[in-house]
């Protein structure tokens, strides 16, 4: 170990510190824990225990306490689900959000949604900001309006090509409303399908529901935009067939002109630099694709798009180059080194802050303004994450009950047994030995993902020519 972590260019409090870990009595269990939260960044740091009892004769069955383990913790993971923060953690995020998206696409019965739901109509729809100014970008074949062709990797890509002329206080202004903009969008797109159906809003609820599940993403001028999985159900949601009249012609006029009418009024701030009254909308470049079925040679495949989802679930601001951590002042910016167009962006939240403090711009500076969730659903359109989160806990506690060998409640409902269990907060992070150790867990891991899902590509494509 000394000679990787040499190699691997440590500074010597971290390789002091590695070796210290390492020869330490509870070094395999150190590892184990770390391996159990999956290499987590910031794992919580809990001190305490459990006792199982039979609750008829209060027979302690088991019992378990941190006191014999490593450092005298049991080390859990953060559950962040941003990728700068704990990419460990991000990834059972973004693994989560994909079967909630791909459960209200292709059905899952485990899941609440039935194989019937791949013949509901159903879109891949993103709603972006409009311009607050001319950027560096790369439009197709042809040159920016700089007369450069940037590369895909360009620093410049998003920035303003003039900064004294950018709208930095609407930019950051539309960020702080797009989750209202979004829920008026709700609102009018079943307006709008009712009168393309011809009927009362009120016939329409008692036939069919609209189902979606969205997700936030910055653009790298750093607008928010969403992109969503926009479905018809029928009258008791995926259960159930959508009326004759809702087909996907229908669904997709009927978002275009539901975008086109959102409006969301900003009072003006002439002391903050809002001259006027904002009249904030959805821009101009609207995208309305349909979803296609058992991937059949389209473009927009059920497996696409929730992969595309997940992948933005993790993702926030940090992308454009922000902080992700709030920050209380313009000073911190500079120190922080933000790059010039999103430290603008930042300074406009924070000038904004006291024109506007029922929006909390402040506190969301670090984030552009946005004050949203980056990823939410309907109630009927599949699974929720806490649902996944139970069915990983359930299968931990089963595995517990096997290795105890305690019978299983849903085949013995009469051996019923009872937890107690005791926590405390005892901290949080690694040191920096065992953050080395995390990272190393971390990467092995991932390795080993990326050939299961190599050689399992290999295998449907071998089973694809045989057929």
């Amino acid at each position: 170990m000394t000679d990787s972590a040499t190699a691997a260019g440590l500074d010597p409090a971290t390789l002091s510190d590695l070796l210290r870990v390492a020869g330490s009595p509870g070094f395999d269990r150190l590892t184990e824990q770390l391996r159990r939260t999956g290499g987590c960044t910031n794992p919580i740091r809990l001190t305490g225990g459990t006792k199982l009892l039979d609750p008829a004769t209060k027979t302690v069955l088991h019992a378990y306490t941190t006191d014999a383990e490593p450092g005298g913790v049991l080390r859990v993971a953060c559950g962040n689900r941003r990728a700068s923060r704990c990419p460990a953690c991000a990834w059972t995020y973004a693994g989560d959000t994909y079967h909630l998206i791909r459960a209200g696409l292709t059905g899952d019965p485990d899941k609440g949604t039935p194989e019937t739901i791949r013949d509901h109509p159903r879109v891949f729809a993103t709603l972006t900001a409009p311009s607050f100014g001319p950027v560096h970008n790369r439009p197709g074949t042809r040159p920016c309006r700089c007369g450069t062709r940037h590369p895909e990797d360009a620093p410049e890509l998003g920035t303003p090509l003039d900064p004294g002329s950018y709208d930095y206080a609407a930019a950051v202004l539309w960020n702080n409303h797009a989750s209202d903009l979004w829920r008026y969008f709700t609102i009018y797109l079943r307006r709008e399908i009712a009168a393309r159906a011809g009927l009362t809003q009120k016939a329409t609820r008692e036939q069919s529901r609209v189902s979606f599940g969205k997700v936030a993403e910055y653009q790298k001028r750093g607008a928010v935009h969403f992109h969503a999985v926009i479905r018809f159900d029928g009258p008791e949601g995926p259960d159930t067939p959508p009326p004759a009249w809702a087909t996907l012609d229908l669904l997709t006029d009927a978002i275009r002109a539901a975008a086109t009418r959102v409006r969301v009024t900003v009072p003006a701030a002439p002391a903050h630099g809002v001259g006027q009254d904002l009249t904030l909308a959805w821009g101009t470049q609207l995208d309305i694709q349909p979803i296609k079925a058992f991937g059949q040679g389209e473009d927009l495949t059920e497996q696409a798009v929730a992969s595309y989802v997940a992948k933005y679930a993790t993702k926030a601001a940090e992308t454009t180059g922000t902080t992700d951590h709030p920050v209380g002042n313009k000073e911190a910016l500079i120190l922080l080194d933000v790059p010039e167009h999103p430290r603008r962006l930042m300074e406009a939240c924070l000038d904004l802050h006291a024109a506007y403090p029922d929006r909390r711009l402040r506190d969301w500076a670090h984030m552009l303004g946005f004050r949203g969730h980056f990823s939410t659903k309907s109630r009927s359109y599949s699974t929720t994450l806490g649902a996944l989160r139970q069915v990983r806990a359930d299968y931990r506690a089963a595995q517990q009950r096997t290795a105890l060998g305690l019978p299983d409640p849903d085949e013995h409902p009469e051996a019923t047994v009872l937890t107690v269990a005791h926590w405390t907060y005892a901290g949080h992070g690694h040191t920096p030995g065992e953050s080395w150790l995390a990272a190393n867990i971390r990467r092995d891991i991932q390795h080993n993902r990326e050939h299961a899902r190599e050689i399992r590509a290999q295998l449907e494509a071998s089973t694809e020519q045989e057929w």
